[in-house]
């Protein structure tokens, strides 16, 4: 393992070492361009420890590393629009009506849904534009090729991925790492379990386009 790779650069290279950064809460997409030695003393955790974790995970689930590193560009984008973008087209409105339900209901008891409530809004109304400005613009660029162009909208969009991160940290802050309460209904647990699954799914959502995608589309 090349300890001068950052955590992005060894999630694109070692597809495996994602389950173990979600495991232990490193962010690989948007805080992605540390070493792992930075990103593991920020967490409290044991360098070695984790890259023992990483061959691991290897070990049990073999696959092709460069996947995503060698296929085609256009493959790439119609993967992350059909696996990402549209399913959000959903998932967001969803999580949306639960967060507003949970915290009309629950909030006298649980001050924090309130603030919840409203990060969760800000993360929808960043999430829409933003896509749009990528399937309308940056990502048809990106297909035919055009690379006098694409570098402003790829660092536009890097900058509200960091944006982003900023919200899913907030939000994984307001709901203590997803713990439900003892007190927790019904959609109080699906809105805990959905934000954390959505955590995970634009991690590696913006971990695609940040580590793999725009430094291919910049190269190539």
């Amino acid at each position: 393992m090349n300890h001068a790779q950052t955590v992005g650069q060894l999630a694109a290279e070692r597809p495996a070492s994602v389950k173990v950064f979600h495991r232990h809460g490193i962010d690989f997409c948007c805080g992605g361009g540390i070493s792992l030695e930075q990103a593991c003393e920020k967490r409290g955790l044991d360098t070695t420890e984790v890259r023992r974790e990483i061959a691991d995970e290897e070990n049990r689930n073999p696959g092709d590393p460069d996947a995503w590193q060698s296929r085609p560009l256009g493959e790439l984008i119609d993967h992350i629009v059909a696996s990402y973008h549209r399913p959000l087209d959903e998932e967001l409105p969803r999580l949306e009506g639960l967060a507003r339900k949970v915290a009309r209901v629950h909030g006298e008891r649980h001050p924090e849904l309130q603030p919840l409530l409203e990060a969760c809004l800000e993360l929808a109304q960043d999430l829409g534009p933003h896509m749009m400005k990528e399937e309308q613009v940056l990502f048809p660029a990106i297909g035919v090729g055009n690379k006098g162009f694409i570098p402003q909208p790829i660092e536009v969009m890097q900058m509200e991925h960091e944006t982003m991160g900023e919200l899913l940290a907030g939000i994984r802050e307001l709901t203590g790492g997803f713990v439900v309460p003892e007190d927790a209904c019904g959609s109080f647990r699906a809105l805990f379990n959905g934000l954390e699954a959505l955590e995970q799914s634009l991690h590696e959502h913006i971990h695609l386009e940040n580590n793999i995608l725009f430094p291919r589309a910049l190269r190539e």
